[in-house]
């Protein structure tokens, strides 16, 4: 995809998501792996991840890139609110917290693009869109695991 789509697209999916994470939320297992598995095929098939003239660097800064994510998504999962309501569902909403996290996020994920640059090394947005699906996929693998702790091991019979 062109760099000004991918760009728009990203923007888009933060914007969104960090809209809904600060609105309670309820917390199902449903397809919480279909819009992170989306965006992972769209930069995998971008073919931009890796600066064919600097593939070390490249290498680098985008372990590096995947690594900011994973760690935004765990950190961002356990900075969510989590409570269990009376009829039994998982319910969420990000605090102020979350949108702390995303600014260090973006902060450091910035830092790495001022890297890069300094090193001559051409960064697509494809990087950017995988480390983003990464830290969604974390986030949401993370949330759901802290969901069924509170969820009760036993049914009731109404």
């Amino acid at each position: 995809m062109p760099g000004l789509v991918n760009s728009l697209l990203i923007a888009a999916v933060i914007g969104v998501v960090i809209a809904r994470q600060l609105r309670p939320r309820r917390v199902d297992g449903g397809r919480w792996w279909l819009i992170p598995g989306v965006l992972i095929v769209l930069a995998v098939r971008g073919g931009g991840l890796i600066d064919p003239h600097h593939r070390e660097v490249a290498a680098v800064l985008l372990t590096a890139e995947l690594l900011v994510g994973a760690v935004l998504g765990v950190v961002w999962a356990s900075t969510a609110r989590i409570w269990t309501e009376s009829d039994g569902s998982v319910w969420s909403r990000g605090t102020r917290a979350t949108i702390t996290v995303w600014v260090l996020g973006i902060a450091f994920r910035i830092g790495l693009y001022a890297i890069a640059a300094a090193d001559g090394v051409h960064q697509d947005s494809d990087s950017i869109l995988l480390a983003v699906a990464v830290t969604l996929l974390i986030r949401s693998g993370t949330l759901l695991h802290r969901a069924q702790a509170l969820r009760p091991s036993y049914r009731s019979v109404s």
